[in-house]
């Protein structure tokens, strides 16, 4: 009887298993052609009297009304100078990314089939942690000075922030900016709503990224994760006792789905919990909902978030 048993469990396994691989090898087969621009090196090697050469051939990053002092004081600056040897250090070689770029971008065809794939341009801007990437229909710009490492030396930022300035990060981020380019701003305003649009996002990365584990995806530490899944019962528990689920108060979206240090029940457990546990919530509900559905990422985006909860036939786990 075990015997059996054993052998049913490893058949169901083994089909997982290749579901995924055939999804994978589909995913594979898609012609995607990468092109990647390196605004970061022509703008710093090249010499100043030769700046119009860098205009003429980038003239989205030269806005009119800024004199070209501005920015031949950048070219020459000697901490940009410094900053752009640390991004070289790092980034000299882009290959790596280039390939991770192919991978996201096959993903993308593969569910997008209409959308076009934008050439990548690097740069080195004012490290507005904000705007790490930016996706346009044409253009991916990467901000690459947001990815030397949480521990390098010219990071000023809260901890919770600078642990997501990895080279990891990246296509993470890539993936939040083509959703943010993809998918209209949510125009409700429940709390619910707030952790399910948070969590199509997350769920995005799940289908677009699916090699990059849960805590790169939505930019915890492993322990931070663990908290989470340890505590989805008791933090359900308290959105439902306090009926936060359908409440409007627009600070629950700074305390609960935002980046920040810690979540704010206003309980003891507030240190030790990590930012954003109303999202890493409504990634689970959302997660529940695929399960048990069978609908595209187009018509999921669209979904209303009362709808989708209502159906998701989701239970937190205990």
């Amino acid at each position: 009887m075990k015997i059996g048993l054993i052998a049913l469990l490893l058949s169901l396994f083994l089909i997982s298993c290749d579901k995924k691989t055939k999804t994978e090898k589909i995913v594979e087969k898609i012609p995607v052609e990468i092109k990647v621009e390196r605004f970061d090196k022509a703008f710093f090697e090249t010499e100043p009297q030769n700046l119009d050469q860098v205009k003429q051939a980038y003239p989205l990053f030269f806005p009119e009304g800024n004199d070209d002092a501005v920015w031949l004081e950048k070219m020459q600056n000697p901490l940009w100078r410094e900053l752009y040897q640390e991004v070289q250090k790092k980034y000299g070689d882009f290959e790596h990314e280039k390939q991770d770029f192919e991978k996201l971008f096959k993903h993308i065809k593969h569910y997008f089939p209409q959308t076009k794939t934008p050439k990548v341009v690097t740069v080195i801007a004012e490290m507005d942690y904000t705007n790490k990437v930016i996706y346009t229909d044409s253009l991916v710009i990467v901000a690459l000075e947001m990815y030397l490492g949480k521990e390098h030396r010219f990071y000023e930022f809260p901890k919770y922030l600078k642990q997501n300035f990895e080279r990891d990060q990246m296509m993470p981020d890539v993936v939040s900016s083509f959703f943010k380019f993809k998918v209209q701003p949510n125009p409700e305003k429940s709390f619910l709503s707030k952790m399910i649009y948070a969590g199509k996002e997350l769920y995005l990365k799940d289908k677009l990224l699916p090699e990059i584990p849960d805590e790169v995806k939505i930019g915890y530490t492993s322990e931070q994760l663990v908290w989470c899944q340890e505590n989805e019962q008791y933090m359900w528990q308290y959105f439902i006792e306090k009926q936060l689920l359908y409440s409007d108060d627009a600070k629950l979206a700074s305390r609960f789905v935002n980046p920040a240090p810690f979540s704010k029940f206003y309980l003891e457990i507030d240190n030790e919990s990590p930012g954003q546990v109303g999202a890493w919530l409504g990634w689970q509900i959302v997660r529940s909902y695929m399960e048990h559905n069978e609908i595209s990422l187009e018509n999921l985006f669209a979904m209303n978030a009362k709808e989708l909860f209502e159906k998701s036939k989701y239970k937190p786990k205990k």
